[in-house]
């Protein structure tokens, strides 16, 4: 009887915590949604200067003189979008080949090192990308990259101009390095939960390893690896210290891959902390909304791939 009683009096004490439990996890969530508005609130009241004086309009003017107070944000959206783009194009092939290498070919042992050694990349800080990117990586590009490129391929747009190692084409290879860990640890767990039956099936019917790999595990997580890819790209869009140390922070539009640029992140600190005039630091709040839209949409798109995957009857948060 005594040990029934405090059976009940437990369960009475559990019960009673639940709905103690259930508050604090609904009060953390509004706490999140509510800084997140809060951050476009403010970003908004920054840029409300730009955005009466400029519109929509602000996003497809060239024009960036802050003496003049003539400001647009299409150079730096073009230089964001062309450098992520770019990096994801270098990236995406090693990326995928060292997850299916992880997880197909290679032994638990090897995989452990290998792994570990790519999601170490990710806890390097991007100041240290940055200042290995500049005195490393770019004068080399300048001096044997760029010139092979530019004497080879110069039929695809973008590979020509002068080499100066600083602008597009370094700051893409570093953003490439530095998002590789997110789209590799992302597909070899997309990878790793596609069943081992569907292999075993592949081989009973006379697939070889090769095969295998592609009907089986390539061909149904496409989904999942495109959700990855997405990360990176966001990833990629709002880094900013690496890409400021080299992409060359030239405010003009750059019509080839060697040439120096701006990205939206590099302007923002490059100009912030000398911007006194209210329509310079609104116009500079505006990039950084437009930042943050595409950066929320991105996100927004790899979340609904990645629930997709997860449940492909359609139910999914």
């Amino acid at each position: 009887m005594k040990a029934m009683t405090e059976v009940n009096s437990v369960g009475s004490a559990r019960k009673s915590f639940d709905p103690i439990f259930e508050r604090g996890l609904k009060f953390v969530a509004i706490l999140v949604m509510s800084l997140l508005i809060l951050i476009i609130f403010f970003l908004y009241q920054l840029a409300a200067p730009a955005i009466h004086e400029y519109g929509w309009g602000f996003m497809f003017k060239s024009d960036w003189n802050p003496a003049k107070l003539i400001f647009g944000a299409y150079p730096f959206i073009h230089g964001t979008l062309i450098t992520s783009l770019f990096a994801l194009a270098l990236s995406v092939p090693v990326s995928i080949g060292t997850a299916l290498f992880l997880t197909e070919i290679a032994s638990r042992q090897v995989a452990a090192v290998i792994g570990f050694l790519v999601e170490l990349l990710a806890a390097i800080p991007s100041v240290v990308y940055g200042l290995w990117g500049l005195t490393v990586l770019a004068p080399r590009v300048r001096v044997t990259v760029q010139p092979w490129l530019s004497e080879h391929l110069s039929f695809i747009p973008g590979f020509s101009g002068m080499p100066y190692g600083v602008g597009v084409f370094s700051a893409s290879i570093v953003l490439a390095i530095m998002i590789t860990p997110t789209i590799t640890s992302i597909a070899r767990e997309v990878f790793r939960a596609v069943p081992h039956a569907q292999r075993e099936a592949a081989l009973a019917i006379g697939a070889t390893h090769s095969e295998m790999i592609w009907l089986s595990v390539v061909r149904v997580s496409w989904s999942g690896v495109f959700g990855a890819v997405v990360l990176g790209l966001g990833r990629a869009l709002g880094e900013t210290m690496a890409v400021t140390m080299l992409i060359g922070n030239r405010n003009e539009v750059a019509n080839s891959l060697f040439s120096p640029a701006q990205t939206m992140a590099s302007l923002i600190a490059n100009e912030y902390p000398e911007a006194t005039n209210p329509l310079h630091i609104g116009a500079l709040a505006y990039i950084g909304l437009i930042l943050f839209g595409i950066s929320f949409i991105v996100q927004g798109l790899a979340r609904r791939i990645v629930n997709r995957v997860a449940n492909p009857s359609g139910g999914g948060a």
